[in-house]
């Protein structure tokens, strides 16, 4: 998986600009057996520089390998089965951790076994970080690609197709999330007062115990069958593209988040989720014909009476579930039905245990309510993901964990009886079992809290956005405003380090800097950046180079290992220091506009313009400008000439 946050460093700069390239890569194939070939990925690497391994440690960039599917899914690989040699683990002057790394050469290889009878391509990239022991380049991701031969037809049936042992468990693991919701359905004031009618209904009705058991068996069944229909519709209808491109879709994220916090409504008790009325009769009728399909249809009965309390539940789990692919869906609910399905089968058999359950009350309600609050925090999620994709800023850390204490506070006060919904009915005392539940949503309540101050929250780091998406990466406390931030604020800055207005995309920060007659400066940088945050921190602090940057210029930071892909209109291929270089991502922009207008690839690097795009003064490094006075000299240089 492909990473939000990618750390290098850039820890000097040679007098003259130069862009670096000390390493080559090789891609070839060899047939192993009659259906499956191995890769082989081998970089030449350049005397004093290295490359990572696939599991370097923490800090840098390891090596990745992606492969893009083809129309159809005509061979197996799995990413993250690449083998590699027996790296280098030594120390690491730039990140002063023992890492894992490749000198000279590394060899990486993947076999991949062949289910096609038609030639195809298949396609990938590698995405790499290079170092020496003074200073590191930004991560690059080359591209390649394999002619793949097609097999005989006669050995298809040898090339069965398992799944790999990462989508394995990924499917395991959904099946256990489903299970477990399915059980959160069960316990809804529309399904569990039906376990006891159900039961009884079968074991009066049949002429004897094993009969009933027998009926209450493929009633259960029955469930199974509509729900993972459910599920193989999903998947038919979409297909498994469709389903695997949700996860970065801005429309389906905003889609996904009206829907569920439409259930979350639902849920908390401002309207009901009723399918048409006839739907339930006509389905009602065809269970008074007795014998299999009776008993089907008194399944199919339950759930559509049931919709308004398993349907908010079903459709979430749908949601995740899609990005599983084709079977998502149909394992999410198998899980799910067969969580509902077993206990009319289990009480059946042992009808006398209806007696050890507890009775329907407001209890039901309670744990409904808990599900709507669940339900509006998860939408949030989904929100989250549009606003990433679209890079608005609009939600950004901060809000969505503050919008998250606020709902699981409300929540934690609901479970202690401090707020009423409409169905609720009157709270005697608190049982063990709430109050548990409201130790554990209080307890998560304070934890968020230092979320706002710039704290990982480790336990739920997978819902908010990433650190780097934030109003200061130093967290709200270190945020410092002046007038000037608010007053231009509204024309595409953010804030930046030390709290200073920045912007992110080159032309606004040119049109801006011509509005208000101001030098622009270009600060080419990385997310974790080494020496960036060196700068930022150590030099950018002091107040008269903070007061000149928030004053005397437009800041503009270009982050270079920006992974947000740009739009496909927008993508292009170029030459890079006389290399093919393409250009998906917002990183590759601003790469290839240091590089072919600068004639460097390291960070940081610092630029001042005019209003014609001309340099007023020779750039500055960290190398060499690494100081407040060296820094403040060079911001003054360059704004008198401007000024003259």
């Amino acid at each position: 998986m492909r990473r939000l946050i990618i750390f290098f460093t850039a820890l000097t700069f040679l007098s003259s600009a130069q862009i670096f390239d000390p390493v080559k890569w090789d891609f070839s194939q060899k047939k192993v057996s009659d259906t499956e070939i191995e890769l082989n990925f081998k970089a030449t690497i350049d005397d004093g520089w290295y490359i990572y391994s696939q599991d370097a440690g923490e800090g840098p960039v390891s090596t990745e390998f992606s492969f893009f599917n083809p129309s159809t899914n005509t061979y197996g690989v799995d990413a993250d089965g690449v083998n590699e040699g027996v790296p280098i683990e030594d120390f690491d002057p730039n990140y002063d951790v023992v890492l894992k790394y490749f000198k000279k050469e590394a060899l990486f290889t993947v076999k991949v076994q062949v289910y096609s009878t038609e030639d195809f391509v298949l396609k990938g990239e590698v995405y790499y970080m290079t170092c020496d022991s003074t200073q590191c380049l930004p991560p690059e991701a080359l591209e390649f690609e394999f002619q793949i031969d097609g097999i005989d037809e006669s050995l298809i049936s040898s090339a069965s197709k398992p799944l790999n042992e990462t989508e394995e468990k990924s499917m395991w693991a959904l099946f256990f999330i489903a299970f477990l919701s399915g059980f959160a359905a069960l316990l809804t004031p529309c399904v569990f007062p039906m376990i006891p009618m159900t039961v009884s209904f079968f074991t009066k009705q049949s002429k004897t115990k094993a009969r009933g058991i027998a009926n209450a068996i493929i009633y259960g069944i029955s469930i199974i069958v509509i729900y993972v229909a459910l599920g193989v519709g999903v998947s038919s209808i979409f297909g498994a593209d469709a389903l695997n491109n949700m996860a970065t879709n801005v429309y389906f994220n905003i889609g996904f988040f009206l829907l569920l916090l439409i259930f979350g409504a639902s849920f908390l008790g401002a309207f009901e989720l009723q399918l048409p009325t006839s739907w339930v009769n006509k389905t009602d009728k065809a269970s008074d014909k007795g014998g299999l399909i009776g008993i089907f249809f008194m399944a199919f009965t339950l759930a559509l009476v049931s919709f308004s309390c398993t349907g908010p539940i079903v459709g979430t789990l749908l949601v995740e579930a899609s990005t599983g692919g084709y079977f998502g869906p149909i394992i999410g609910m198998l899980g799910f039905s067969l969580a509902i399905a077993l206990p009319f089968a289990f009480f059946a058999a042992f009808p006398g245990w209806l007696n050890s359950l507890p009775q329907s009350g407001g209890w039901l309600n309670s744990v409904k309510v808990t599900l709507g609050f669940l339900e509006i925090a998860l939408a949030f999620k989904f929100l989250s993901n549009a606003d990433l994709v679209l890079q608005t800023h609009l939600l950004e850390r901060e809000l969505f964990i503050a919008i998250w204490i606020v709902i699981f506070a409300l929540l934690t006060m609901y479970l202690l009886g401090f707020l009423k919904f409409a169905h609720d009915s009157d709270l005697e005392y608190i049982s063990v079992s709430r109050f548990s539940v409201a130790i554990l949503t209080g307890t998560l309540t304070i934890y968020m809290i230092p979320g706002l101050w710039g704290a990982p929250l480790k336990i739920i780091n997978a819902f908010p956005p990433p650190m780097q998406y934030s109003e200061s990466p130093q967290g709200v406390g270190a945020v410092q405003i002046g007038s000037n931030d608010i007053k231009h604020s509204s024309n595409g800055q953010h804030i930046g380090p030390q709290g200073l207005m920045v912007f992110h995309d080159y032309k606004e920060a040119l049109e801006h800097a011509k509005k208000i007659d101001k030098p622009l400066m270009l600060d080419f940088t990385g997310h974790a950046c080494v020496n960036c945050r060196k700068m930022e921190e150590q030099v950018w602090s002091d107040q008269y180079v903070k007061e000149m940057l928030r004053n005397d210029v437009v800041l503009v930071s270009l982050y270079v290992d920006e992974r947000i892909d740009l739009p496909k209109d927008e993508q292009y291929t170029t030459m890079m220091a006389g290399k093919e270089k393409k250009v998906k991502t917002t990183g590759d922009k601003w790469m290839v506009l240091q590089a072919n207008n600068f004639g460097t690839n390291s960070q940081p690097y610092y630029v001042m313009l005019d209003h014609n795009e001309n340099q007023l003064i020779e750039p500055a490094n960290y190398q060499d400008y690494g100081s407040v006075s060296l820094f403040k000299d060079w911001l003054e240089r360059g704004v008198d000439l401007f000024n003259k």
